[in-house]
C-alpha cells in the first residue's frame, strides 16, 4: 500500500474552529491526494476561510452544498457522500472523515497510514481525542475497537463494502460504519499512542452537556444497545463530569426511547451483532474483576 489518502470534512458554520484544522493539515508530513471541505450551507465565514487557504494548494477543494436551516447528522453523511462522487479519477487507498473542529500533530496522518500498512485486515483506524485539557478515555474500560467519528480513516475496500456512511438524522452514522465493518470481518482500532484535540465539546453543537447526554442515551437505544449495557454505562458515566447527572440523563434518554419504542434505523443483523459484542465485553470485564 502506498501513502495515497483522501480526506473529507463536512462543515457547517465552523468559522470559529476550521482555520485551526486547516493549519494542522497544511503542516502534515504527508499531504492527502485531495481534501474536500464540504460547506453544508454555511452562512458565516467558513467558505471564505477555506477559499483563502485553498489558494496555491490544489489538494484542498471547497464543495458548497445548498443552504438549509438545521444541523443534522444525516446532513453529514449526505455531504460526505456528495464529496465521494467527486473523487472519480483521484487515486487513493485510504479515505477519511475529519471533523472541522479538530487539531493534531504534523505526523498524525503518517502515523495512521503506517497502521494500515502494517495490517492488511485493518479496515478502520483512528486515535482518541481530548477536550479542554481532559485526559482521553481510559481504554482499559472503553472499547478499543470503536473509532471516534472526530477522525475516522477507512481502507477503501472496507468503506466500499459497508456502503459508506448511512444517513441517520438523529445520529450514530460513525458508530454504524465502524460496527458494520467489524460485522463484515474487518478489524477496527483506536491507536492510543497519539491523540487529537476536539475544540467543541462533544455533542454540544445543538445544546447543553445534559441534552447531549440525553441524546446519547437515546442513540444507545435506537442503535440497538442492550438494556443491561445501558444501565452499566450510565452508572459508569456518573463517576465523570458532570457527576451523577450526566449518567442520569444518559439513562433517561435510553429509557424514554425504550418506553416510546422509537424506530430503530439499524438492521436486525447489526442489532444482534452489537448486543453480542456488548455481552462479550461485559463477561470479559466481569472475569477481570473476579481475577484481580
Amino acid at each position: 500500500m502506498n501513502d495515497s489518502y483522501v480526506i473529507i470534512t463536512p462543515a457547517r458554520n465552523e468559522e470559529a474552529y476550521i482555520e485551526q484544522t486547516i493549519r494542522s493539515m497544511t503542516v502534515q508530513t504527508i499531504f492527502p491526494a485531495k481534501w474536500v471541505i464540504v460547506s453544508d450551507g454555511s452562512t458565516d465565514r467558513t467558505d471564505e476561510i477555506v477559499e483563502r487557504y485553498a489558494q496555491g494548494r490544489p489538494w484542498i477543494e471547497l464543495l458548497r452544498m445548498p443552504e438549509h436551516r438545521d444541523r443534522t447528522f444525516a446532513a453529514k453523511a449526505k455531504c460526505f457522500n456528495a464529496a465521494c462522487e467527486g473523487l472519480n479519477g483521484v487515486p487513493y487507498d485510504i479515505i477519511g472523515n475529519l471533523d472541522a473542529d479538530i487539531t493534531f500533530e504534523p505526523d498524525y496522518f503518517e502515523y495512521l497510514l503506517g497502521k494500515f500498512a502494517d495490517n492488511p485486515m485493518l479496515g478502520v483506524a483512528g486515535t482518541p481525542f481530548v477536550e479542554d485539557g481532559s485526559a482521553p478515555y481510559d481504554y482499559r474500560v472503553a472499547n478499543i475497537e470503536h473509532v471516534s467519528g472526530a477522525c475516522q480513516l477507512f481502507r477503501r475496500e472496507c468503506f466500499d463494502e459497508i456502503g459508506g456512511y448511512v444517513p441517520i438524522k438523529a445520529g450514530g452514522i460513525d458508530w454504524v460504519a465502524v460496527t458494520t465493518a467489524r460485522m463484515k470481518g474487518w478489524q477496527t482500532r483506536t491507536f492510543t499512542d497519539k491523540t487529537c484535540f476536539h475544540h467543541r465539546k462533544m455533542g454540544t453543537a445543538k445544546g447543553s452537556i445534559y441534552s447531549a447526554k440525553f441524546r446519547l442515551g437515546r442513540e444507545d437505544y435506537y442503535l440497538g444497545g442492550h438494556p443491561l449495557w445501558a444501565v452499566l454505562r450510565a452508572v459508569s458515566q456518573m463517576r465523570h463530569k458532570p457527576y451523577v447527572l450526566g449518567g442520569l440523563f444518559l439513562l433517561l434518554g435510553y429509557m424514554t426511547s425504550a418506553a416510546k419504542r422509537i424506530e430503530r434505523p439499524v438492521s436486525p443483523e447489526l442489532l444482534r451483532f452489537c448486543r453480542r459484542e456488548q455481552m462479550q465485553r461485559l463477561r470479559s470485564m466481569l472475569l477481570k474483576s473476579i481475577g484481580s
